[in-house]
């Protein structure tokens, strides 16, 4: 392509360009080299942690016959010892770094969307995106569900390769799809004066998904893993601690801010406590799993998934005190990152900001609040259940 081709070409079409060129090289480099770009980097880091989880192992070990499922915790310890190619369900920084990338650029073509549809320069696009946010943290319940289905043998409704639609991070395409077939149909029809406004439009789909997901995830618990998968059951007090807890932190927090620096607070308004509401109910979900399922009377264990979240718990072992660890919990460190975190987004979302490139900011915190309460509500609704 010549310089004058570069020159007429459109941001939106170098983004297409940039994409294609991506996934040419991914291409060209899995042909060429296998074993290195496929073997060692896509699916150890990417592919493979989600086909060990769509299928409950314990980890997957890529041999030369293709992937083998391993179901033994000392089986995968051992081939781990020995080189092999090994991947467990969950994250790694590198894949975790691999999602960054990926989301920012997915928020680049979604700008050049907007753009096209004329939308995401104020705030009712947030709004009308929230409960796909909680929609996707019930969905991936749902595979949790199928998977206590699977591990007691009973019939499930999702089989591999299906059920990766609902697994991170695969699920977060899932719903990104349907957010963005609701947007551009819900602008459709308001354009046409079918219905009155889009954003509304948006919100009522999102809240149809939501609504659904959480009857059915009610009725197969109640109906097929209760008095069959051990725990498994309705405990309102998670959902309502978490809920009830995210709440009051949220207003205390934003109105200490208010009170002590308002300015922190002015860039974002109203859309401030929505990202403190988000990364605090993770927080205190994460918390409540982690430490305090016993206390609530919810017979069930879960551990931390993320890097960020066990190496947080490993170091508040190691630095505080045994008898403190049994009194409080280890994780409690999470929710104050959080907290941090929520307040450093707010201080650096100024007015400026949303004056200079407002469909971006706009994307930037639907992101960010995306990623604390789908990860939040899922750990919530899945102890909820027991399962």
């Amino acid at each position: 392509m010549n310089t004058g081709a570069l020159d007429r070409l459109s941001p939106s079409h170098g983004w297409v360009l940039a994409l294609a060129v991506v996934l040419g090289v991914g291409v060209v480099g899995w042909l060429a080299r296998p074993a290195v770009v496929w073997d060692g980097f896509l699916w150890q880091y990417f592919w493979g942690p989600v086909y060990a989880d769509a299928n409950d192992a314990v980890c997957a070990v890529m041999q030369p016959t293709g992937p083998k499922l391993l179901y033994s915790q000392v089986r995968c310890a051992t081939m781990s010892a020995e080189g092999a190619i090994l991947a467990r369900p969950g994250y790694t920084l590198v894949s975790e770094v691999g999602y960054i990338f990926t989301l920012l650029f997915s928020l680049i073509g979604l700008i050049f969307l907007l753009r096209r549809l004329d939308l995401g320069t104020d705030q009712a696009l947030v709004g009308a995106l929230v409960p796909f946010m909680f929609f996707g943290g019930v969905l991936r319940v749902i595979e949790d569900a199928n998977d206590a289905a699977l591990s007691a043998g009973l019939d499930t409704l999702l089989s591999y390769p299906a059920n990766t639609l609902f697994i991170s991070p695969i699920i977060y395409f899932t719903v990104f799809g349907l957010a963005i077939g609701s947007l551009v149909l819900a602008t459709a029809l308001s354009r046409r004066g079918v219905i009155e406004r889009w954003d509304r439009g948006v919100f009522a789909a999102g809240a149809t998904f939501l609504t659904v997901s959480v009857v059915f995830l009610g009725w197969f618990v109640i109906t097929e893993l209760r008095g069959v998968v051990p725990g498994a059951g309705i405990y309102p007090q998670m959902a309502g601690l978490v809920l009830i807890g995210s709440l009051v932190v949220t207003v205390g927090l934003y109105g200490v801010i208010e009170r002590v620096r308002p300015s922190i607070n002015a860039g974002t308004g109203a859309l401030g406590g929505i990202v403190i509401f988000a990364h605090t109910l993770d927080g205190i979900a994460n918390v409540l799993a982690a430490d305090w399922v016993g206390q609530l009377g919810i017979p069930a264990r879960y551990g931390a998934k993320h890097p960020v979240n066990r190496g947080i718990i490993e170091l508040t072992q190691t630095l505080q005190p045994e008898a403190l660890s049994v009194a409080v919990g280890t994780s409690w460190p999470f929710l104050v990152v959080k907290l941090l975190a929520a307040t450093f987004v707010l201080a650096i979302f100024d007015g400026q900001l949303f004056e200079e490139s407002p469909r971006y900011t706009i994307l930037l915190l639907v992101a960010i609040i995306a990623v604390g309460l789908g990860p939040g509500t899922r750990d919530m609704v899945r102890v909820t259940l027991g399962i």
